[in-house]
């Protein structure tokens, strides 16, 4: 028989690093407004997860120096963009 405490705490599984050391990725933008190919950055490391979402060291060849960030705020750089309005729209339709 198992048995349930009613004041158990919750599991606390770490969720795991989405981006490999090395990976090429972009930060989402947040207001719509950047242009998401201008910058891309590569991890250098993966970090401990912090409230909840895996934090990475990422580096910029455009910058110098090196910046920390949670998983949330990235993307792989590989994705469409999907800001190109005349994919799909045929004008001589």
């Amino acid at each position: 028989m198992i048995r349930f405490q009613q004041n158990a705490r919750p599991r606390t599984d770490t969720p795991s690093h989405l981006f490999a050391v090395g990976q090429t990725v972009r930060m989402k933008s947040r207001t719509g407004l950047l242009n998401k190919t201008t910058e891309l950055f590569e991890i250098k490391s993966r970090l401990p997860v912090k409230d909840g979402s895996p934090q990475y060291r990422i580096r910029s060849e455009q910058e110098t120096h090196e910046r920390v960030t949670t998983e949330d705020n990235l993307e792989p750089a590989d994705n469409p963009i999907g800001d190109n309005p005349t994919v799909g729209n045929d004008p001589a339709v």
